[in-house]
């Protein structure tokens, strides 16, 4: 007797399932444009096929070393083409790559590399010092238990001689000769599971040790193939490297640009004539920034610029609400500029605030203010909300109430290494907390109006630090700006305002300008939102731009409380 399957009963095998990876994107490129140019740096030219080869060599040469299934790879370079290939080369061994910030200091990275059992240590020359005063902190911790991992420096021609030379007196393997030590055929290893890790990214750790965020091949796959449909972004786009690549795997970008078959212009140092020079001389149709990035440009001199633009660049920004002004000023630029959102934990910008067509006919302010709202999610991204804080109902689309802002779905990280409490409270109730409060708009797009943690409370009232700081970038002198809670003896807090002002302007009466500053807030919100004391300077940012806030609140607290006479 003949029994018929089920339509749902039929078996997975070889020829109709594989697990998705971002890796297959690497070997289709160097078969579609095996000539067409990969990465650019300096005077450095590698193709498709070129890149795919050294890839292979590099999860070659790990896999005899020290690397092997699951074993973590940490890299410690700006953007450079190495740091480009082991984000393909390490997980062709079956490893995980642990890209790390360049600018944190050492205790720090020494709890990353211990964190995370590095087993090898790729390092540009620059940065070697660090490497080495991280590996001694970590050495001297653990003891008779260390093992010190490969260590390997990536030399750069850009860079002083004297730590490339320095670096391989102590014991360190330059990297292209531990390249040549690799197979360029190696027939790297496909995940047998989507689900098995390919990176490991660290949080702040601004209020307590760095997080590791563990991101799985499945996701890093789909957000990336999102990036490009969100985007637009055509096959062959060239991409200029503004974001650092260590920050969410460079938003997956590494990734997409070989699903593209794109060509990446590295860039060790981020500056506006950079930008403007690459575009000139590259022909750069993309990049992402931060809206501190965003800033530089718009205030940069006429000498920095090539204006008006040779054509259309698009431009991606996340990492923090951009204030209206800047947005309108980017467009008045010629720069087409995407508004995303997202965070370590959801592979980088994970919802997007999507231009409608009837839009286009608005004033410009009107664009810029709804092109300011983080948007709608990501198409990788099955679940969006805003919460209620306490009972986790969504809140009302009306555009007033504030709740936390939660995801689900495969751009989720699959939870933090080896921190059970964090995952506890990060996935509480099936969904996702950013720890970002927001709304959500009759027509669905959520906008930020503060972090939980810098939400100021005056007098029993919430005020948004991001409301005060939108209107503080109207301002004629004002460059960059943030605003704290400062202690206040009526209301127990009130706003503080951290400014930097524009070049050209004359800071140099700080009680006049910033009474100045305070009667034009008067005038642009109500009362209780207006900083009570403004403090002048530049702002202290991480690597990718964003605003450290937490030293900012340190710095308020230092400064004492504001006093009932100066109200």
């Amino acid at each position: 007797m003949v029994v018929e399957r089920d339509i749902d009963d039929l078996p997975k095998n070889a020829a109709n399932y594989t697990a998705l990876t971002p890796l297959w994107f690497l070997e289709r490129a160097a078969l579609v444009h095996p000539n067409r140019k990969s990465l650019v740096h300096g005077s450095i030219h590698y193709t498709w096929l070129q890149t795919y080869r050294r890839c292979r060599q590099l999860a070659s040469a790990l896999c005899q070393r020290s690397a092997s299934f699951g074993s973590t790879v940490a890299v410690i370079a700006p953007n450079v083409p190495a740091l480009y290939e082991a984000h393909f080369g390490v997980p062709m061994a079956g490893a995980v790559i642990n890209p790390v910030n360049i600018r944190l200091n050492a205790s720090t990275v020494a709890f990353l590399l211990e964190h995370s059992s590095s087993a090898v240590v790729m390092v540009d020359q620059e940065f070697f010092s660090l490497a080495e005063e991280a590996l001694k902190i970590w050495a001297d911790k653990s003891k008779s238990i260390f093992k010190a991992p490969l260590l390997v420096v990536i030399a750069d021609d850009t860079c002083d001689s004297k730590s490339l030379k320095y670096a391989l007196s102590r014991g360190a393997v330059e990297y292209e000769k531990f390249l040549e030590t690799g197979c360029p055929e190696f027939a790297w290893k496909v995940p047998e599971d989507e689900w098995q890790s390919i990176s490991l990214g660290y949080t702040s750790g601004t209020t307590a040790s760095p997080k590791g965020v563990v991101l799985h091949h499945r996701g890093a796959y789909l957000m990336s193939l999102s990036n490009s449909l969100i985007w637009s972004m055509n096959e062959g786009a060239v991409y200029l490297w503004t974001l650092p690549m260590f920050h969410c795997n460079g938003w997956c970008f590494t990734w997409t640009l070989a699903a593209l078959c794109g060509t990446s212009i590295c860039l060790r140092q981020v500056s506006a004539s950079a930008v403007f020079q690459g575009i000139s001389d590259h022909g750069v149709t993309h990049f992402c920034a931060a809206p501190v990035v965003l800033n530089t440009i718009i205030n940069a001199s006429p000498e920095e610029t090539i204006l008006p633009l040779p054509h259309l660049v698009q431009v991606m920004t996340a990492g923090a609400a951009p204030p209206p002004s800047v947005l309108s000023s980017m467009s008045n630029l010629g720069f087409r500029v995407t508004h995303t959102y997202g965070l370590s934990e959801t592979y980088g910008p994970s919802t997007v605030c999507a231009w409608k067509p009837e839009w286009d006919n608005l004033p410009s302010q009107t664009q810029a203010r709804l092109n300011s709202r983080q948007g709608v999610r990501y198409i990788a991204l099955e679940g969006l909300s805003v919460v209620n804080t306490h009972d986790m109902t969504p809140v009302p689309s009306d555009g007033k109430t504030i709740g936390e802002i939660v995801m689900r779905g495969n751009g989720v990280m699959k939870g933090y290494l080896k921190n059970e409490k964090a995952n506890e409270e990060a996935f509480r109730g099936g969904w996702f907390h950013s720890g970002d409060l927001g709304v959500k708009h009759e027509d669905g797009y959520v906008e930020i109006k503060d972090r939980a943690k810098d939400v100021i409370i005056s007098g029993g009232e919430n005020i948004s630090s991001v409301e005060i700081e939108n209107v503080l970038y109207l301002h004629g002198a004002v460059l960059e700006a943030a605003v704290v809670a400062r202690a206040d003896e009526r209301w127990g807090e009130s706003p503080c305002a951290f400014v930097t002002v524009k070049k050209g302007v004359d800071g140099s009466d700080e009680r006049r300008l910033g009474e100045e500053i305070i009667k034009f807030c008067k005038s642009k919100m109500p009362g209780y939102w207006v900083p009570k004391s403004v403090v002048f300077g530049p702002l202290p940012k991480t690597a990718t731009g964003k605003v450290q806030k937490h030293l900012l609140r340190t710095k308020a607290k230092e400064m004492g409380p504001v006093k009932m006479s100066k109200l």
